[in-house]
């Protein structure tokens, strides 16, 4: 184990030393190779955006309204050509309700230039959205209606609850293992400082494509599909003595759990989300604006109670 980190750290010693001689040698060379690392990198971390929403029904198991965000994410890789698999990613869905109406919200992730491409053409357009329809059957083995309607709003929900739900997404452990094991030896690194424009640090070209000749490449997602229970919760508007809304308190009883760093919580202006891996999950629309900036939150370890108080905006 000592001798493979000492082997590690040479070569990385002698990659830093290649880069430092590029960029003696050859400045414009060493300048156009960071730049594609950043550019790279900038493109990795960029968050989800909206794009349209489409309205149709989940038929199987359970009927019922389900929307589907439309997302474009730098993050997705485009395809190679027109023949090439076309990626997209797939969310959790998310079951939400207002008043008496209960619906389904998933958000699908394509690359921004597959979309801007059907911006104008309402058949690649269509088939973008069929395209999206078939892996949600196939992956949350629903049957949907083969009828839509495009909404007239971008997205259903929070944008912020969209960019965490999609952000969730990430590379499948054991996928990282297998891409670790396939160590650069010393020779590629030279080379690929030689050629900058050939080499990709953070997403290599080969490991983005398929070689198949399926049409819907899914990014994988690390996301179990465990249930997890909704938690009994009290949620209430505290007023002042003029009886005008100051903050909103919401108690939820955790059992189980005796620490607040099992619990996840995601709030933005308009709703909350609650997690406990593999455990519990609440999401709550909520009434009134709040201002996240001022949130706060305790857990009460006796009562396995989370207590979150927001300040309304």
């Amino acid at each position: 184990m000592e001798s493979s980190s000492k082997g590690l750290l040479t070569q990385v010693t002698q990659f830093w030393n290649l880069l430092d001689d590029l960029a003696e040698s050859n400045p414009e060379g060493y300048e156009k190779f960071i730049q594609q690392q950043l550019k790279e990198g900038e493109q990795l971390c960029a968050a989800p955006e909206p794009w349209l929403c489409v309205q149709t029904r989940i038929l199987k198991p359970k009927e019922k309204i389900l929307f589907i965000n439309l997302c474009q994410w730098k993050r997705i890789p485009a395809p190679q050509s027109n023949t090439h698999p076309v990626p997209l990613s797939i969310g959790r869905p998310e079951d939400r309700s207002e008043t008496s109406d209960v619906y389904t919200v998933i958000d699908v992730a394509y690359n921004p230039d597959v979309l801007q491409a059907a911006e104008k053409d309402q058949v690649k357009k269509d088939q973008l959205i069929q395209m999206a329809m078939k892996c949600i059957e196939e992956k949350l083995q629903f049957t949907l209606s083969h009828s839509y309607s495009i909404t007239n709003f971008r997205i259903k929900g929070s944008i912020q609850r969209m960019k965490q739900n999609l952000l969730r997404m990430q590379t499948d452990p054991t996928d990282l293992r297998e891409k670790m094991k396939k160590e650069l030896t010393l020779e590629q690194m030279s080379s690929a400082v030689s050629n900058p424009d050939d080499f990709q640090l953070l997403l290599p070209k080969d490991e983005v494509s398929s070689k198949t000749r399926c049409l819907i490449e899914e990014i994988s997602s690390t996301e179990s599909q465990v249930e997890m229970k909704e938690p009994a919760y009290e949620l209430k508007i505290v007023a002042d003595q003029n009886e005008k809304p100051l903050k909103i308190e919401i108690k939820v009883e955790l059992p189980g759990i005796n620490s607040a760093s099992l619990c996840d919580l995601s709030v933005s202006e308009d709703d909350l989300l609650i997690e406990v891996p593999e455990k519990y999950r609440l999401y709550l629309n909520l009434p009134e604006s709040v201002d996240t900036e001022m949130t706060t939150a305790k857990f009460i370890k006796e009562k396995a109670t989370l207590i979150i108080i927001m300040p309304l905006v």
